[in-house]
């Protein structure tokens, strides 16, 4: 017994001594009194935070509402979350957190905000006691942070960014002091939201007629969106480009009410559009503009951070820090909900568009309208979301599509009339760089670029010559021989490895494989190609061609690039829903004089001056006119290369300006000695197959001659490649 009794007493005193059960509450509220109580005993106002207790008490405080929340039923609030919202301990944290102080607080307060969001699972921001300190928090990003806390900053944006793209509901609810309703309701607490939050949530809205509710201005969405610009104009490449893709997530919500509050309330689409000018403002006008069209492609996501990169041209990181932000945005309008795209869009149009670019391009200086073309070229190359393209061909272009007369002076598009002006300029530099502006708008994805330039004028037709009283059909042109008797099959330029020939030759190769294609058509489809073939590769004399002698300067080469130029070309055109015939004359309005638009007679006018232009300037030119050939518009194919399209009167065409180029040239040779000899020589000075290039009378004529002959031989490669009925070879 007495055995009995020590064991007992042994038991007793175990039990007694026995370490309590832990008291969640009590810990959590130690906790927090003692941080608090730093403050009232903190000698040394200089030591920094990290060098405390703080962030020792913070963490103790965040693991302690983890495992409450765990051991929890589902959807209940516990005691020390409780005691979080009652005691207003984040409202408490975030005043702190502004004051900095101790030194480095505010990086510690953000990152127990973003732990505290982003680990716990009930949704805390629908409580006012949260969100409210997180504006507070918010507020701080826009100012000028120091560069220490800005790692924590984006953590806690990025956090909040997850929450409202998987709860878009957040976004809308949480607006401080207004009377907004949800056309959803948020997740709610099994708890009373009074407790917390001091009030009911906001009872239901009032919806605009399109079914997007009504919203007071949201100064979350706003501290939210300005946080994250700030955070992306970070120097720190990591922070900068978190915050880039978490502004990407935040816009993409799929929900018309959250991405209303961004682009209404949190002005997304003004403060990108405004970076963006800023950015633009940055690049310096002594830039040289032939600089710009060396610039690779530049990526948001992939742009330099390196300090010691100081590019490889002045003005090159400030040129780059631009398009970088431009391919942003263009992703912000590709990839966003389309509230935010239709707001993004409009922001950049008004604000860079309209209020830097158009200015610049409408300028008098010759460097400013260089500098600001080459610019607006290589936004047209970079930009690809189909909405910003639109934003950007409506600014160069105008909206209206109809059809221009000779004496229109386009005065309701003032910059697309200055714009067309200048491919005639009396600076060639001003010209080529408005032509290469044109070829990279053609080469856009958008109708609306050919539709006003060209086809507005071609849609009637009345470039054909009406049948006469008593006629069924237009009245043809009688076909002309090709020089020489040279049928397709006997042109030099359809033989493989021709060579040793003279000029006017007569041989008759066999012929080339290049057609083979063209056995699948019928007989007389088959012909009829051929004969426009023929007809542009004999355009000019025998006398005139220099390419026989010369290696890889051969047809099948421009065969090739006719045939991915062409497939592109329809790709682009595949949904733009053209007719795959002429529009009927018929059908047609009977129209008294033919103009073939302000853009084509520019084009054709220069073409008539290929003799006496530079070289580099009738690149350009044909170039341009290349790229409309290739276009699948039955009525542009007609225009372009039909060369027994039978005329109305005063009417010219791509091949009867051709015709009469070839008729000045052969007048003109005749006063030229030796013009066989010396024409070899300029082409062979032209390839780079001569070391030095010696002075030779009538160059720029010759040089003419050279790019006429590869021109049509260009023109007969479309023709060619359009016409084959399985595609080119």
């Amino acid at each position: 017994m007495a055995l009995l009794g020590r064991l007992g007493a042994l038991l007793q005193r175990a039990m007694e001594t026995e370490e309590p059960r832990l008291d969640l509450p009590s810990a959590f509220a130690d906790h927090w009194k003692g941080l608090t109580h730093y403050y009232l005993e903190a000698t040394d106002e200089n030591k920094p935070a990290r060098q405390t207790d703080i962030p020792w008490h913070l963490k103790q405080m965040l693991d302690i509402l983890v495992y409450e929340e765990k051991q929890q039923p589902s959807g209940e609030t516990g005691p020390c979350l409780e005691y979080l919202l009652q005691h207003k301990v984040l409202e408490t944290l975030a005043t702190l957190g502004k004051a900095e102080y101790p030194p480095g607080m505010r990086s510690q307060v953000l990152l127990f905000f973003s732990r505290l969001l982003g680990q716990m699972q009930c949704p805390l921001l629908h409580y006012l006691n949260v969100h409210r300190p997180v504006q507070k928090l918010l507020q701080l990003g826009s100012d000028a942070l120091a560069s220490e806390p800005e790692k924590e900053a984006v953590q806690l944006v990025a956090v909040l960014c997850v929450k409202i793209h998987q709860d878009p509901a957040l976004l809308p609810c949480i607006l401080e002091d207004s009377s907004v309703d949800q056309p959803f309701h948020p997740h709610r607490s099994s708890a009373d939201p009074n407790l917390a939050t001091g009030g009911p949530l906001p009872p239901s809205p009032k919806e605009a007629p399109g079914g997007v509710p009504l919203t007071e201005p949201s100064s979350f969405a706003q501290n939210l969106v300005a946080s994250l610009i700030s955070l992306c104009k970070s120097q720190k490449r990591k922070v900068a480009l978190k915050a880039q893709e978490n502004l990407l997530l935040l816009s993409s919500v799929n929900h018309p009410t959250p991405a209303l509050a961004l682009a209404r309330d949190g002005k997304l689409g003004t403060l990108v559009a405004n970076h963006l000018c800023t950015l633009h403002d940055a690049i310096p006008d002594i830039l040289n503009p032939a600089d710009i069209a060396t610039l690779q492609p530049v990526s948001w996501r992939l742009q330099s951070s390196s300090a010691e990169d100081k590019g490889s041209f002045l003005g090159q990181r400030n040129l780059e820090a631009f398009f970088a932000w431009l391919d942003l945005c263009d992703c912000l309008v590709k990839k966003s909900h389309p509230i935010v795209t239709d707001a993004v869009k409009k922001a950049v149009g008004q604000r860079l568009f309209h209020g830097r670019l158009e200015p610049q391009l409408l300028q008098m200086a010759e460097h400013g309208i260089l500098l600001a073309t080459a610019l607006l070229t290589i936004l047209a190359r970079q930009i690809r979301s189909p909405a910003l393209l639109q934003e950007l061909t409506v600014f160069v272009l105008g909206a209206e599509e109809g059809q221009a007369g000779p004496g229109d002076p386009e005065q309701h598009h003032p910059l697309r009339s200055q714009l067309i002006e200048r491919c005639n300029h009396l600076s060639d530099e001003i010209s080529m760089a408005t032509l290469k502006l044109f070829e990279e708008l053609l080469r856009l994805p958008d109708q609306h670029v050919v539709q006003t330039l060209v086809l507005g004028n071609l849609e009637q037709r009345s470039y054909i010559l009406r049948s006469l009283p008593g006629q069924e059909e237009p009245v043809a042109r009688e076909q002309e021989p090709c020089e020489d008797g040279l049928d397709l099959e006997e042109d030099p330029y359809f033989m493989d490895g021709f060579s040793g020939t003279t000029f006017r030759t007569s041989a008759k190769p066999k012929p080339a494989v290049l057609f083979a294609p063209k056995l699948r058509m019928q007989p007389e489809e088959r012909t009829g190609v051929k004969e426009v073939v023929s007809s542009f590769l004999c355009l000019v004399p025998s006398e005139a061609k220099t390419s026989t002698y010369l290696e890889e300067a051969g047809y099948d080469t421009y065969v090739h690039d006719a045939s991915m130029l062409f497939k592109e070309c329809s790709a682009n055109a595949a949904h733009w829903n053209w007719p795959q015939v002429p529009r009927p004359l018929e059908g047609c309005p009977e129209i008294s004089c033919f103009y073939e638009g302000h853009f084509l007679k520019v084009l054709l006018d220069r073409l008539t001056r290929i003799l006496d232009q530079p070289y580099a300037m009738n690149l350009q030119v044909t170039s341009v006119l290349s790229r409309l050939a290739l276009f699948p518009h039955p009525h542009l194919h007609e225009y372009f290369l039909d060369p027994y399209l039978p005329l109305a009167p005063g009417c010219r065409t791509l091949f009867s300006v051709l015709i009469r180029v070839i008729g000045d040239l052969m007048q003109r040779t005749q006063r030229i000695p030796n013009f066989p000899e010396s024409l070899l020589q300029v082409r062979k000075q032209l390839m780079g197959l001569v070391a030095e290039e010696s002075l030779i009378a009538h160059r720029t004529l010759l040089e003419g001659v050279v790019v006429l002959e590869e021109f049509c031989k260009e023109l007969a490669a479309i023709v060619f490649v359009k016409s084959a009925p399985e595609g080119p070879p």
